[in-house]
């Protein structure tokens, strides 16, 4: 197999059962598209606790590789994070919504489904027989729902509605 001389990574090239690199580079996506995502947000808090994010995700980011490094207060804080965000944001959705409003809530929302390919990734790895720690599974799962949160908090503040979405594969008579 050819290796360039300029390649981007050194672990590019690993065995396709190996997905520890895929866990690294989707975790290096999400980190990006956080800092993304902080560049759209005026609020000065929200901005703070973006960077505090992105930071957990690069934290994140060897622990399939390397030991983990991220901490149970730091999980807690990012379950604090969430539920701040839901209380703030209670009776905006109900039920199912399409991901969409404004700019930071339509990427907070991308992030959101970025998180839960994370955590099918390691879902995956761990069924090839890898250890997994079960913080890394709490912190991609709880990202999920920071991010979903964070959309309805972001669109709030740019005073657009949610909207709703019904499933007609879920609908009791399948119509």
């Amino acid at each position: 197999m050819y290796k360039s001389k300029y390649e981007a990574y050194p672990f590019l090239g690993e065995a396709d059962g190996d997905l520890r690199c895929d866990f690294e580079i989707l975790t290096d996506e999400i980190a990006s598209m956080t800092g993304l995502l902080r560049a759209t947000v005026k609020d000065e808090a929200l901005r703070e606790e973006l960077l505090f994010v992105c930071e957990l995700v690069y934290n994140i980011n060897p622990s399939l590789r390397r030991p983990v490094s991220v901490r149970t207060d730091e999980l807690a804080a990012l379950e604090g994070m969430a539920l701040r965000l839901k209380d703030e944001t209670e009776g905006r959705c109900r039920g199912f919504a399409l991901p969409a409003g404004g700019s930071g809530g339509a990427l907070s929302h991308v992030l959101r489904s970025r998180c839960k390919a994370a955590a099918r990734l390691l879902s995956r790895h761990q069924s090839r027989g890898n250890e997994v720690a079960d913080i890394l599974f709490d912190f991609v799962n709880l990202l999920s729902g920071y991010f979903f949160f964070l959309a309805l908090k972001l669109n709030a503040l740019e005073g657009i509605d949610e909207i709703p979405f019904e499933s007609r594969s879920y609908r009791s008579n399948g119509r």
